[in-house]
């Protein structure tokens, strides 16, 4: 019996590498400030938590707007350089000099203060979506292919995740080191965020930089008849890419235990007999490395596991995981052993890795679904779509940290003159404390536990699987051929 011919990849080994660089290069900057601005802003800008709510929410409307408007001029312009490289030849400088003013501290009245941080944040975001947009269209572009497209999409994301976890390295280490030179933890606090931005910043950018110039654009977008007019409306009228979203946003949750792990460090857990700094970056890796194993160990297995079960199955199996596993947690209280809240979180990850993964593997198949029963395909505005997913949800779920400081009676902006209440220990009322505690211990319990659970409900509807995708698949590849057989006869 004669052997199957393995068939050849269309994306070759250098530039794989190159790809997975710039997504290493793209965690890092994001997590910077998606984990750790809103610590920033309430405990060491010490900016009014009414300001900081309606700055996050005000940006998401904006993105709103920018996002899909993103999508189309990507999708419409046709450079020489192609649709996404374009963007990457510019964008990364201007992202690496954003990311590091607005983790500056200026010397400004409150008042002033708001204003440079708006300016910054709303700049940071409008040109993070400028790269990050065309950035994760790139599969789409490199292979027609959609299980090298899948695998593409899933080890890009895991190389996210190993850049999003050196942030949470350098702030849980840099003041073990600062506090040996600087006495006042809030001066402490100003350093360390500073320098991981710099860091993050250069390294991050460099990353992103040199991926332009390694990677192809090979698959041809079909030409629109109508130029493009009426996308969004097709968009919203691709049920999968609908329900993929829905999911995205319901599952938003999932970002308060990344964002949260500061809050979580300061006002809920700590390690009796430690400074506050040693404290908050002992628990900050208690919490991290659990995360990180979950989250890493289900990202490498989603790969595997599409070989037996399909996006929809690998979701749902993986939501219910989590999202029990949160439920135990908060069950047991903020006293927990460190063992079991290690292990609990560890299972709460689980869906954390699955989801970044695999929404983005949704996404380009109901680009294909689009593709085959549209004749048009929207890779820009897809994916803009996603981005814009990705930033409302996460900042929901750093809304509903900000909400939980005035519920429990905390207002870090009033201590700013006194540096007071640096964590929970320096509460004197001991009804308070434990408000407080467990206030900010529902970060990693059950708030996101919910937000887990009910997001599996648009899934029970998505049906972009089996067989159905194959034929799609199927009838992609036979529609491009041709149209590449009249190309080159023409």
């Amino acid at each position: 019996m004669a052997k199957k011919e393995k068939k050849p990849g269309f994306v070759p080994l250098k530039e794989q590498i190159s790809y997975y660089a710039g997504s290493l290069g793209s965690g890092l900057i994001y997590s910077i400030m998606s984990s750790y601005i809103l610590d920033f802003y309430m405990n060491v800008a010490k900016l009014n938590w009414v300001f900081v709510l309606l700055l996050m929410l005000l940006a998401r409307i904006w993105d709103a707007v920018n996002d899909p408007m993103m999508g189309v001029l990507m999708d419409r312009l046709n450079p020489k350089r192609g649709k996404m490289r374009t963007w990457l030849f510019a964008m990364p400088g201007v992202i690496m000099v954003f990311t590091i003013l607005i983790f500056v501290v200026p010397d400004f009245s409150p008042v002033m203060k708001m204003v440079y941080a708006a300016i910054t944040y709303v700049g940071w975001g409008m040109t993070f979506t400028a790269m990050d947009i065309p950035f994760w269209s790139l599969p789409l572009a490199m292979t027609p292919d959609e299980k090298e497209r899948g695998t593409t999409f899933s080890l890009g994301r895991t190389a996210n995740g190993v850049g999003a976890a050196i942030p949470m390295a350098l702030v849980m280490l840099l003041p073990l080191y600062l506090e040996k030179t600087i006495s006042d933890d809030h001066r402490v606090d100003v350093m360390k965020y500073l320098i991981t931005a710099v860091i993050c910043a250069a390294a991050g950018g460099a990353l992103l930089f040199q991926t332009p110039f390694q990677v192809k654009e090979r698959v041809p977008l079909p030409k629109d008849g109508n130029g493009g007019k009426g996308s969004l409306r097709r968009v919203l009228a691709c049920k999968p890419l609908v329900l993929t979203a829905l999911m995205g946003i319901l599952s938003g949750g999932r970002y308060m235990y990344q964002a949260g792990m500061a809050h979580v460090a300061r006002w809920a857990l700590s390690v009796e007999g430690a400074s506050v700094q040693k404290s908050m970056s002992s628990v900050q890796m208690t919490l991290s490395i659990a995360m990180a194993v979950g989250m890493f160990a289900s990202m490498v297995a989603v790969p595997l596991l599409t070989k037996k079960f399909n996006y929809k199955q690998l979701l749902i199996g993986s939501c219910l995981v989590g999202g029990l596993a949160g439920i135990a947690t908060f069950a047991v209280g903020y006293e927990i052993k460190v063992p079991l809240l290690f292990f609990l979180l560890l299972l709460s990850a689980i869906p954390v890795g699955v989801i970044n993964v695999v929404a983005f593997a949704m996404v380009g198949d109901s680009l294909d679904y689009m593709e085959w029963g549209t004749g048009f395909r929207a890779n820009g505005l897809g994916l803009a779509c996603q981005s814009f997913v990705i930033k409302l949800a996460n900042a929901l779920a750093t809304s509903a940290i900000t909400v939980i400081y005035p519920l429990v009676g905390l207002n870090p902006s009033e201590s700013q003159a006194t540096r007071a209440e640096t964590n929970f220990t320096s509460l004197t009322d001991p009804v308070q404390q434990a408000a407080v505690r467990k206030g900010f211990f529902s970060i990693i319990s059950i708030v996101p536990a919910i937000s887990l659970l009910v997001s599996i409900i648009p899934i029970l509807f998505y049906d972009l699987t089996g067989k159905k995708q194959e034929t799609i698949a199927r009838e992609l590849a036979e529609r491009r051929a041709a149209a590449e057989e009249q190309a080159s006869e023409a």
